[in-house]
């Protein structure tokens, strides 16, 4: 395999946290591996609601951090909340400097929304629904003009290389079908930033390429796992036939918008005193009874937003229109789908992962700050606070190149073995089926079987490799995992143990240890 050394810091990834660290560790040269052309295929330019922030004279960053540590049910790290809400004020600041249009009142403030378990209205947004587009759109603008920062586009990161322990650089190819034959490009420091694994469940929100490879390929290098079974899922996915499905963003419920079932019926009053804006894990499984008894539950704007949802929200308005919707005449029917891991490769408040050499930030860490249960729109900000914080750390210990760094050039060979589109298929609907809403043991020992068989079968594709490892990690720690917490739903345990709640560290290995014991102690029972 070809090897090729620079001076660059190398980033994987592309989206909110990539370019953030990108932008912070200027002028000091990095190069960013990219699947995508900039902006496109990122979970951050999906995002609807926005960032959340104590920015109202009446809030405090002390309030914003008893909430996301209430929403995670007992396995937040309160100091990491503590560090996170305190920082957000200043990177809303920041990102505004840099060109993001927020909302903004006739006064000069900022408009704010509330969402779900927020006790303030506290999420910044841009017009409405938009918030990820346009930070997305001002970030990109500021690294296409930034000299220090290569971005490497059409190329997808497979394989980390790890040198006596340390790792020393990231196995890369084109990421087109075809693939390419790997290089391996090695650099001082390698950051992470390429997002969850949402699309590992044949119902999901994220972007087609986010399905569990950047974990997964940190686990496979031996990387530490903590809190893999915790997977979130968007209450209000729109149940519309769509790969992946449109959301209709939390910010809908916080205008008033209602659920209710083919009935007419409004569930969620009777379930939580919250009801519409009660946490996220709540909601997602009333909307998943209502689905699994045939009730068909619905989205209801008419009332709360009437026709004004169509300038409030316009992305909302394009996916009602293209499925033949009217929002401001017609209910949204909804489903819980696959929006967010709180678990990821686990790092230290310097944004380090277990593997020295390695950073990460964004939704493919697993800071402590989400718990069992993310709090709404805290997702962007962790992944700009740690974003500056791995840029920070990666500085302070990486001896600055006194001369320039040249830039990365590639020529990919003809080569490779890309996933296998079939058995993707079958990985993603084992996933919904089995460590979806709600889980039990039979079902999490059916997917551990079939995830065994599929990466048994496709071990000649890396890419495939790593969402094999990291389905592994998720059916793992939720069957290791004899409670129900936060988003992870035993039927077979519905109630959390006693006493506060465990965070959980698994590493590839280990969850292999698990499944194999699964699988054993059922063909045992079956024998």
């Amino acid at each position: 395999m070809e090897r090729i050394s620079t001076d660059r810091i190398v980033i994987v990834g592309a989206g909110m946290g990539a370019l953030y660290a990108a932008l912070k560790l200027a002028p000091r040269p990095v190069v960013m591996i990219s699947p995508e052309p900039l902006g496109d295929g990122a979970s951050s330019a999906w995002a609807q609601g926005g960032v959340a922030a104590a920015m109202d004279v009446a809030d405090s960053p002390a309030s914003h951090a008893e909430d996301t540590v209430s929403a995670g049910a007992g396995t937040v790290d309160p100091g990491v909340a503590a560090l996170v809400t305190q920082e957000a004020r200043d990177h809303i600041l920041d990102l505004t400097r840099l060109g993001t249009p927020f909302d903004r009142t006739e006064d000069g403030g900022y408009v704010l929304s509330r969402e779900a378990a927020h006790s303030f209205a506290r999420v910044v947004r841009v017009k409405g629904d938009q918030a990820g587009a346009e930070i997305m759109a001002a970030l990109i603008d500021q690294v296409r003009r930034t000299p220090s920062i290569q971005v490497l586009e059409g190329t997808l990161a497979t394989e980390l290389e790890v040198t006596d322990g340390r790792v020393t650089g990231v196995t890369i190819c084109e990421s087109d079908e075809s693939r390419s034959a790997p290089v391996t490009l090695a650099g001082p420091a390698v950051l992470l930033a390429g997002g969850g694994s949402g699309g590992l469940y044949a119902l999901t929100t994220n972007p087609p390429r986010i399905r569990g490879q950047v974990i997964g390929m940190a686990a496979r290098a031996g990387a530490v796992i903590a809190d893999a079974e915790f997977v979130q899922f968007h209450p209000t996915a729109m149940d519309v036939g769509e790969d992946p499905a449109p959301l209709a963003t939390e910010a809908l419920r916080g205008e008033g918008a209602i659920l209710i079932n083919r009935h007419g019926e409004r569930f969620m009053q009777a379930l939580h005193p919250d009801a519409e804006l009660a946490p996220r894990d709540v909601v997602a499984r009333a909307i998943f009874a209502e689905v699994q008894a045939g009730n068909r539950p619905m989205l209801d704007t008419r009332d709360a937003l009437g026709a004004a949802i169509k300038a409030q929200f316009p992305s909302v308005a394009d996916y009602c229109a293209r499925n033949g919707i009217d929002p401001a005449v017609d209910p949204i029917p909804v489903a819980p789908a696959a929006h967010y891991h709180m678990g990821g490769i686990a790092t230290d408040t310097r944004g380090r992962a277990s593997l020295p050499g390695l950073w990460v930030c964004g939704e493919a860490s697993s800071t402590g700050l989400h718990g069992a249960n993310r709090l709404a729109s805290n997702g962007l900000l962790e992944a700009l606070v740690y974003a500056r914080i791995c840029a920070e750390n990666i500085a302070a210990v990486i001896p600055q190149v006194a001369k320039a760094a040249a830039p990365v050039e590639i020529t990919f060979a003809p080569g490779g073995t890309p996933p296998a589109p079939l058995a993707v298929d079958e990985l993603r609907q084992v996933m919904t089926r089995d460590v979806g809403v709600v889980r039990d043991a039979a079902g999490l020992t059916r997917a551990l079987t079939t995830i065994a068989r599929l990466e048994q079968a496709h071990g000649d594709s890396p890419s495939f490799q790593n969402m094999c490892a990291t389905a592994t990690l998720i059916a793992a720690g939720a069957f290791a995992r004899k409670e129900s917490r936060g988003a992870h739903e035993r039927a077979d345990y519905p109630a959390p143990l006693p006493g506060p709640g465990q965070r959980s560290n698994l590493t590839l290995t280990k969850a292999r240890v698990i499944r194999a014991a699964a699988i054993s102690t059922t063909t045992q029972e079956l024998t």
